[in-house]
């Protein structure tokens, strides 16, 4: 994340993340570089729907598409820059090869990422299949995935 730090803080833009299943290794892949603090604005794990909604994802959407799907992740982007004044949003879901008994169906394997791009109004996706590994590879995995995406995006 160092590069993704030096672009931003050279963009003067800010960021902020609503995770899920990545339980905050973005931002904290983000903080682990020096002077990390002039580009993060705010940084919200949300495991639980009813914290994804008090966030400000739609209930309707989460009951229509699922916790686990483009749309939330799109949500959580959008939502997160919004609370946090960030020129950047990410949105993380999914389960990482786990099942859900409080949210069943769909596919497990697979991670749906949102880069909400505020001055532009806009969404960068990105979907993962989560590696037959452990949950910690698999959050190493999402966040090299996301951090190449934002060294490309601001590059």
């Amino acid at each position: 994340m160092e590069e993704v730090v030096k672009l931003l803080k050279e963009k003067n833009l800010y960021i902020a993340t609503m995770e899920s299943c990545s339980g905050g290794g973005i931002a904290n892949a983000i903080t682990n570089v020096e002077g990390s603090s002039s580009v993060i604005k705010f940084s919200a794990v949300t495991y639980s729907n009813e914290f994804k909604i008090k966030m400000g994802v739609n209930k309707e959407t989460i009951d229509k598409y699922t916790v686990y799907s483009m749309e939330v992740a799109k949500e959580m982007a959008k939502q997160i820059s919004k609370f946090a004044n960030a020129d950047l949003g990410i949105g993380i879901t999914g389960r990482i090869n786990c099942e859900d008994p409080a949210n069943v169906g769909g596919d497990t394997s697979l991670i749906y990422v949102a880069i909400y791009e505020k001055d532009k109004d806009k969404y960068n996706t990105l979907t993962l299949n989560a590696l037959p590994k452990s949950r910690s590879e698999n959050k190493e995995y999402i966040i090299k995935a996301i951090s190449k995406e934002l060294e490309y995006l601001l590059g």
